[in-house]
């Protein structure tokens, strides 16, 4: 593939917005898209991968930028450009760039500082040598650096997840059954999946596979009363939803409007109808007190870090800090407290985040079940087993990319006693 030169002036432009980290990427380059509406797939597709690339290897590139002619933030362009597209497919680059293109392109990366091959902040790669030793960061941190792979939920209400892999290897896609989650399927490169009939007619939803095992251990059942705590989009309450089989109450709680906005077509498409989306003001909102002792399942996938998710969200690794774990853990720790309000005696409570770190994860629930003596643990390997799960584990839900080939996710599952 050839590209316009072009591409390499837009790239620049999107990515000085970018490094500002003034707000997620994602939104950076949608709106700059909406901004330049004549901008064609095939460039916004190059445009977001080069920009996706460079927040990934952001340190090795800075280094090897270091030399050569022109500006510093057009050699970060042409790295990202020739790592994803190769060194041949720009147009529009002086002979001097493409000579320099070529020496560093030969340059032997695993030669690089260990810590520079990482492509993380330092504060970030020194907690989880800490937590997981150096030869699983290094491994751990080279998968972060990959792209995600698409993986998809079949909302069985509708169709079975063999007749979801027929529809869509005779289009063809290339797929696979996921190892651990009941209802996923694993892509082995993105589609257009929002022009589908599958995916607008309800078949399908976008789901990584470890939200989908987050929903599936939550284990609820027909006509049960479950409260999904933080919501958002709907991901998990609509998983939960088809778990259910469409009976019982399910709660989805959320403080954003514009989050639960969101759930509204996706809950249209699922054919769903005991899904309760409701705005609250804080964790503590009297819509929530009347709920107090009378669910029986509660999800609570709190608001976190998202480091787990850097394969998609590159950029979080740059705009996290120290700081704002420590105040993202107070959060987590309130709403922990909030959320255990509502479980009815042997009712259960699943604590999940998408983070990599024990300050969000064990910390969190260990220090409740300090403090509140009326919760127990629930050893993961038990609720796997019970979920009819494949996999190996202690007492929590540990996902990593490198193991297991999803984004990193951490849950505990806590069971209030009679």
């Amino acid at each position: 593939m050839r590209l316009s030169p072009w591409v390499i002036t837009h790239t620049e432009q999107v990515l000085r917005e970018v490094l500002q980290f003034s707000g997620p990427a994602d939104v950076v380059i949608s709106r700059y898209f909406r901004e330049h509406a004549k901008l064609g797939m095939r460039e916004r597709g190059a445009i977001a991968e080069t920009v996706y690339a460079i927040l990934r290897n952001r340190l090795v590139y800075n280094h090897l930028s270091e030399s050569g002619a022109g500006p510093a933030m057009r050699r970060l362009v042409l790295l990202g450009l020739a790592d994803v597209y190769g060194p041949d497919a720009m147009g529009g680059i002086s002979d001097e760039e493409r000579d320099w293109l070529e020496h560093v392109m030969k340059i032997d990366r695993s030669r690089l500082p260990r810590k520079m091959q990482a492509n993380l902040p330092d504060w970030l790669y020194d907690r989880l040598l800490a937590q997981y030793g150096e030869e699983e960061t290094q491994e751990l941190s080279r998968v972060l650096n990959t792209p995600a792979p698409l993986d998809l939920r079949v909302n069985t209400l509708k169709m079975k997840r063999e007749e979801a892999v027929r529809v869509l290897k005779e289009v063809p896609v290339e797929c696979e059954v996921t190892p651990y989650a009941a209802s996923g399927i694993r892509l082995h490169k993105k589609i257009a999946l929002q022009n589908m009939p599958l995916f607008k007619d309800g078949g399908v939803e976008v789901q990584d596979e470890g939200s989908q095992l987050l929903a599936q251990i939550v284990g609820a059942k027909r006509g049960e009363m479950v409260v999904d705590f933080c919501a958002g989009a709907g991901g998990k309450t609509l998983a939960l939803g088809v778990a259910m089989r469409n009976t019982g109450r399910l709660y989805a709680f959320d403080v954003s409007e514009r989050r639960l906005a969101k759930m509204k077509p996706r809950l249209a498409r699922s054919g769903l109808s005991n899904v309760h989306p409701i705005q609250i003001a804080h964790e503590r909102d009297a819509r929530i007190k009347r709920l107090a002792g009378k669910a029986d399942r509660v999800l609570v996938d709190s608001p976190c870090s998202g480091l787990g998710t850097l394969r998609r969200n590159p950029d979080l690794k740059w705009r996290q800090t120290s700081e704002t774990i420590a105040e993202m853990a107070q959060k987590q720790r309130e709403i922990l407290e909030s959320a255990a309000r509502l479980v009815k005696p042997g009712g259960r409570l699943v604590y999940a985040t998408c983070s990599l770190l024990d300050d969000e994860n064990e910390k969190i629930v260990s220090d409740f079940l300090a403090k509140d003596g009326r919760f127990a643990l629930v050893p993961m390997q038990k609720v796997l087993e019970e979920s009819k799960v494949d996999l190996e584990m202690g007492d929590f839900l540990k996902l990593l990319p490198n193991r297991h080939q999803t984004d990193g996710f951490f849950a505990a599952v806590i069971e209030r006693k009679e």
